[in-house]
């Protein structure tokens, strides 16, 4: 696994910060890489769409043991 993710080509409608959005409206359980691996970004990206959507508001989190939820 690892690497970086072959990026999209052309173009498309939607945002990168929908496609997070909505994978994680799908699964609130999925892991960083998961979400990566499923919108086709790196996982670094994924962590500053994730942070930009907490600070706008569309997301919050909760710790949960060792994990955040």
């Amino acid at each position: 696994m690892g690497g970086v993710p072959e990026p999209h080509t052309g173009w498309t409608f939607v945002t990168n910060h929908a496609r997070v959005l909505a994978t994680i409206a799908e699964d609130q359980n999925a892991r960083i890489r998961d979400i990566a691996a499923r919108c086709r970004l790196t996982e670094r990206a994924v962590q500053k769409i994730i942070s930009d959507l907490e600070q706008s508001g569309f997301l919050s989190h909760a710790r949960e043991g060792r994990g955040n939820t």
